[in-house]
């Protein structure tokens, strides 16, 4: 395949197909991987090909009152989870995985295991939500040991610690905090066990929620976050906290939040608004 039959290719995918920036990306990946590792050919030119740029989208953001009305809205389990994606920061599986151990109400915060990127990093437990969150375990620690009773209590665990640390994935505090309510068998084991809450559960509930509050914003679980990290910036925290709260690994991802404070459009005053003012 020639210089100009891949850039065609390539435009192609951009102009008939409509396919996102990260769609052609990804053909583009899978091109220089066929070439290079299949057919052991190398193509110098196909890396200064130049990559589609993803499209910059301002994150919808709920106000502290749109955040009040959606968590109201929520019940039981899911108002906990939802209360916490707000809370802390946290991406949605990020929340859905926690285990049992790595909520330390001690030292008021949550380690988040294996987040986006593989890394591990810590975000803050709301002193508001500690009572719950005790419920919760207590109500967790009770089906574990229901599931041992009945032979078995077994979670999947991460990487090859099944490997290292033999039985521990029958051990409490590598229990799921919100375990699902049904056991499920693990393909790669075979083995019978408690997988956590399917993240289908929390996104149809907070898309109820939303339509009983009366938001028009298209919130999302994600949108929890967004908010999280708004509001903190809001309020004058640091923006390179927020971003190791936020597990950015580059500080201008965090930036994008900024688009609410003071130097935004709102801060702006239309010449409406003073033609108006100026009139009356």
């Amino acid at each position: 395949m020639a210089q100009a039959e891949v850039e065609a290719f390539l435009t192609g995918l951009a102009t008939e197909g409509q396919v996102s920036a990260g769609t052609q990306n990804q053909a583009l990946a899978a091109l220089l991987f066929l070439y290079r590792e299949v057919l052991e050919v190398e193509l110098p030119w196909m890396e200064g090909l130049a990559r589609a740029k993803r499209p910059r989208r301002l994150p919808v953001v709920l106000s502290r009152d749109e955040v009040a009305r959606l968590l109201a809205a929520l019940e039981g389990p899911c108002w906990l989870m939802g209360s916490l994606l707000y809370g802390s920061g946290m991406r949605l599986l990020e929340c859905l995985r926690l285990r049992i151990k790595d909520v330390d109400a001690v030292r008021g915060e949550i380690t988040v295991r294996d987040g986006k990127g593989g890394k591990d990093r810590r975000v803050p437990l709301p002193v508001s939500l500690r009572p719950d969150l005790e419920r919760q375990r207590a109500r967790a620690l009770v089906q574990h040991a229901t599931d041992r009773a009945s032979g078995g209590g077994r979670v999947h665990l991460p990487h090859a610690l099944a490997r290292k640390y033999p039985g521990a994935d029958r051990e409490p505090g590598w229990q799921y905090l919100f375990p699902s309510a049904r056991l499920s068998t693990d393909p790669r084991t075979g083995r019978s066990g408690r997988h956590h809450v399917s993240e289908e559960v929390l996104q149809w509930a907070v898309k109820r929620a939303r339509v009983r509050a009366g938001i028009l914003k298209p919130a999302t679980c994600h949108t929890l976050r967004h908010s999280f990290a708004t509001h903190l910036l809001e309020a004058g925290h640091d923006i390179r906290t927020v971003q190791e709260l936020l597990g950015h690994e580059d500080v201008a991802t965090t930036q994008i939040y900024a688009h609410v404070l003071g130097r935004g459009a709102s801060a702006v005053t239309s010449p409406l608004d003073r033609l108006l003012s100026a009139g009356r």
